[in-house]
């Protein structure tokens, strides 16, 4: 990389701000804008970067206003209006996607990019934490914060593989040359951009065609797509109980998911889940595949998944007591929102699950407004708050209230974010759960304080 320095627009993004701690750990001068003030971004600056949180050529550090020397990442979620971008466009600055300049250093490495609607950022993360404690180790970027390193950043200094979630959003996927390939599922999601169901398909095949010769995919057994693969390419299919990697004689109870895989590459018996939600076992095997793919042994693996903490945001328990359970987790999908709210019922079938859900975009409220009201339905209370825009503006007719009107829970409400906190000081709860994609997290700590005082402050 011939810049010195890297201007992020977007710094604080999950995705942005991984590739601004690997430049940071390069050496290079980073700085950049991000709309708001995070937890992500405060760390940021710890880490040495220069950000801001105004729209404004005047607080564009000096250092970062030579042409020659800066490079310019963006994402597709930042709006063609934003002052800065055009800036950078106007005086003859290199500008380049996040996902492009991901894709170069894919390219360079033994890349394993994981795809799919669900499941991709736990995938991930649990290979990049199985090679991380194996001989074969690992660099990483991933989409979430992994609980066992606080960080969504690895590097490391005698591997070069890297593993990298790979984002289905304006087809960012595209730009990546994955040696592995994991493909979690299809699901139609993002029909803002793609259009149609079977344009998002036929993304997710063109990024099969991208897969180095003589790479391999693993890829879900029943997922609606016809891969595009170089002949060299050997394909894998995997489910919790079907496909060349699946699992038998599962094994839950006293907090605990136990199963044996079944694989071509070595069968393992009793794999213990650190976090033993019902999904991970699942999550896990592909995951498992990829490691064993890349030369990780049977008892590497026995000891990576039983101490695999989790992501944050993905199924996290914040409260798990005899009293009260809180759980914070990112579902903003149907299908993701159906299968985190199955996992709660299995784990507590005996007591009331409360969901407070917050719609994340207006168009995909739009397009699945009958999946979100069936997925919710599965609950007896939902509390429902307004929809997140992200990069959106709002479409007339679209807000909570076509999603609430459909749900068959016994309880259900519309809440305001400002509302909530007094709202759950009066009302009982066994089981909570906060879903969502947009800015509900920043409402989990003082949800779990509430909680903690209401609940166990006299236990």
């Amino acid at each position: 990389m011939e810049y010195n320095n890297i201007y992020f627009i977007g710094i604080g993004g999950i995705g942005m701000s991984n590739l601004a701690r690997y430049f940071l750990s390069k050496g290079k001068r980073v700085g950049g804008y991000d709309r708001t003030e995070t937890l992500l971004t405060e760390t940021l600056c710890k880490e040495g970067a220069l950000v801001h949180y105004e729209d404004s050529t005047a607080l564009i550090p000096e250092g970062f206003k030579d042409y020659k020397d800066t490079l310019i990442v963006y994402t597709p979620a930042v709006p063609t209006s934003h002052t800065e971008l055009n800036w950078f466009k106007n005086n003859g600055f290199k500008l380049i996607k996040r996902a492009q300049l991901l894709g170069e250093i894919t390219k360079s490495s033994d890349a394993i990019c994981i795809a799919g609607t669900h499941g991709k950022t736990t995938v991930s993360s649990m290979t990049a934490h199985l090679l991380r404690q194996s001989h074969v180790d690992c660099n990483a970027f991933l989409g979430g914060i992994l609980k066992n390193y606080d960080t969504n950043l690895l590097l490391s200094d005698k591997s070069n593989i890297t593993v990298a979630e790979a984002d289905e959003y304006d087809r960012s996927f595209h730009w990546l040359a994955p040696n592995i390939a994991i493909i979690t599922s299809a699901d139609p999601d993002h029909l803002d951009i793609y259009g149609t169901e079977q344009s998002y398909r036929e993304s997710f095949e063109k990024f099969t065609s991208l897969i180095k010769p003589g790479g391999h995919l693993i890829l879900k057994k029943g997922a609606a797509l016809s891969p595009k693969v170089n002949e060299t390419v050997k394909i894998w299919s995997y489910s919790e109980t079907e496909g060349d990697f699946h699992a038998e004689n599962i094994r839950t109870g006293n907090g605990e998911t136990v199963f044996d895989l079944v694989s071509p590459k070595g069968n393992i018996k009793d794999i213990s889940l650190g976090v033993p939600v019902r999904i991970n076992i699942e999550n896990g095997i592909a995951a498992i595949a990829a490691a064993q793919l890349s030369g990780v042994t049977e008892d590497e693996i026995r000891f990576a998944m039983s101490s695999f903490e989790g992501v944050k945001r993905r199924f996290e328990f914040r409260i798990k007591s005899k009293q009260v359970v809180y759980i914070d987790d990112y579902a903003h999908h149907p299908n993701e929102l159906s299968a985190a709210i199955s996992s709660i019922k299995s784990l507590y079938p005996d007591k009331k699950v409360t969901a407070i859900f917050q719609p994340h975009l207006y168009s995909r409220t739009r397009d699945f407004v009958e999946e979100f009201a069936k997925s919710l339905s599965l609950l007896e209370d939902v509390i429902l708050l307004d929809i997140y825009p992200a990069r959106e503006a709002p479409i007339e007719g679209v807000t909570s209230e076509i999603i609430f009107d459909r749900i068959t829970s016994k309880e259900k409400l519309i809440c305001s974010k400002n509302d909530l906190p007094g709202l759950l000081k009066k009302k009982p709860v066994e089981v909570l759960v906060t879903f969502g994609a947009g800015d509900i997290d920043r409402l989990v700590p003082e949800i779990e304080k509430l909680l903690r005082d209401r609940y166990l402050s006299k236990v």
